[in-house]
């Protein structure tokens, strides 16, 4: 196991900031998700972790000791890419070895080495197939396996499963949790799903214009989003414009209780979840306009008397009439302005 700190790490390509000095510890046996949307410099972050790109200020420390300029062959790290990147003219186990061939191990511990790595994914037996006979998944299995027999301290992984169907992304992400569990391998992970890194994480950084917006538990970022960026950006979210005044906040029918909070527009924040819907028969803040059910749970699509659109989870069977006459509670809450925090409901 290892630690990984990154101290006001950046990266400016030309006059563009990829990532702006950066500070992140990762603790031993940490599994750390770099969560964003394209452009953020998350994939930047890890190549310089990696050695694949020079930062242009700030430091990369394993275990307390700087690598910033470490070549990558001479890293203590391993990169899994989003492309396989397998060589066809080698079978599975060739593949897989090529690293330890290139460190001069002897060839009983390359081939006891090769055969621990591949019963731990799941691919014992397949060290003679050639990686034209592997399904992608199978693939995948073997790019990781590849970097894992290399032992490295830090295991980085830049969106691995993205060209992976939805089925087999869930199945091999959680495969990938149980290894690194087991392991013990501190991690870092890249993916722009938040749906990955909510169920992969120890930790999430959100990041946004090469900056980091939150750094959290994926619980704390779930419930607590720091900035509204974070809020739109985790899972489903209510945003609806409006203001405070003497206490309260306001859009349209709907009101909230502010005490405390200066007057001026604000930004409420709600999850479908947390939004309770019911019949109002003088008439409410909101009508119903579609009802989508998955099985699990219904969905509802509302329209303020304001003209916003919003989303809320009901329980199977609920009834609500069609058209205006909705009343809407918020049971959990968070309220922004100027991009802070102003405003949540209580514990």
């Amino acid at each position: 196991m290892a630690r990984l700190t990154l101290n006001a790490l950046g990266k400016t390509f030309g006059t563009t900031t990829a990532v702006a000095a950066f500070s992140l510890d990762v603790k031993d046996g940490e599994l750390v998700c770099l969560l964003g949307p394209s452009g953020s410099g998350k994939s930047t972050l890890l190549r310089m972790v990696g050695g694949f790109e020079t930062p242009t200020s700030g430091e990369v420390l394993i275990d307390g000791e700087v690598v910033t300029r470490t070549p990558p062959e001479r890293r203590p790290t391993a990169m899994v890419f989003q492309s396989h990147a397998l060589w066809t003219h080698m079978n599975v186990f060739g593949n897989i070895a090529f690293g330890l061939r290139i460190r001069r191990l002897p060839k009983a511990e390359i081939a006891s080495r090769v055969g621990r790595v591949l019963a731990l994914v799941g691919l014992e037996g397949y060290g003679k197939r050639q990686t034209n006979q592997l399904s992608g998944g199978q693939q995948q299995r073997v790019a990781i396996a590849r970097a894992l027999v290399l032992e490295p301290k830090i295991l980085l992984l830049d969106e691995p499963f993205a060209s992976l169907d939805q089925h087999l992304r869930e199945r091999l992400r959680e495969e990938v949790r149980d290894i690194q569990h087991r392991l013990g391998i501190t991690t870092l992970f890249v993916t722009h799903g938040q749906d990955e890194a909510l169920s992969l994480a120890d930790r999430i950084v959100v990041l946004k214009e090469g900056r980091a917006e939150q750094v959290g538990a994926p619980a704390e970022v779930y419930r607590s989003p720091a900035t509204p960026f974070v809020a739109g950006f985790i899972g489903s979210m209510n945003r609806l414009p409006g203001s405070v005044e003497a206490g309260r906040f306001r859009h349209g029918a709907l009101e909230l209780p502010l005490e405390g909070v200066p007057d001026g527009p604000a930004e409420l924040a709600v999850r479908p979840e947390h939004l309770v819907v019911r019949a109002a028969p003088g008439g409410g803040a909101a009508s119903l306009r579609r009802l989508t059910d998955y099985g699990t749970h219904r969905i509802i699509d509302l329209e303020t008397s304001e003209g916003a659109r919003l989303k809320a989870q009901v329980a199977d069977g609920a009834d609500l009439p069609q058209g205006p006459g909705l009343q809407l509670e918020p049971t959990a809450w968070a309220v922004f302005r100027n991009d802070q925090v102003i405003a949540r409901s209580p514990a």
